[in-house]
């Protein structure tokens, strides 16, 4: 199967973030584990790329964050923990309705 590279993503990147995040909070990593599982191994996404989504999403309210307790931390660093916010779940919405409409309009012309 083809990779699909995060330039590729990248208008979409904030919904592919959501839809992990309405499934339960998570740390950046395990939002990027969560894409490449749920896309196969097809979708080929940076930490490089993502962390600063996961920015631009709390900037915005789409997202909260908060340091990991001391009963979550295992050895290492305090991780953040990211969770959707309820205006990021109007987002998320709003993203899967625009992403709907993205891909019956790819399809027209491309089948055309």
């Amino acid at each position: 199967m083809p990779k699909i590279s995060g330039d590729e993503l990248r208008g979409h990147l904030a919904t592919l973030i959501l839809s992990v995040l309405a499934r339960g909070e998570a740390h950046g990593y395990e939002v990027l584990r969560r894409i490449e599982d749920a896309g196969s191994g097809a979708l080929e996404l940076k930490e490089g790329t993502l962390y600063p989504a996961l920015y631009r999403l709390e900037q915005s309210g789409h997202i909260s964050a908060r340091w990991e307790s001391a009963k979550e931390t295992r050895r290492g660093p305090r991780r953040r923990i990211y969770r959707l916010t309820k205006k990021g779940i109007a987002e998320l919405d709003r993203g899967r309705k625009s992403w709907r409409n993205f891909v019956s309009v790819m399809d027209r012309i491309v089948e055309a």
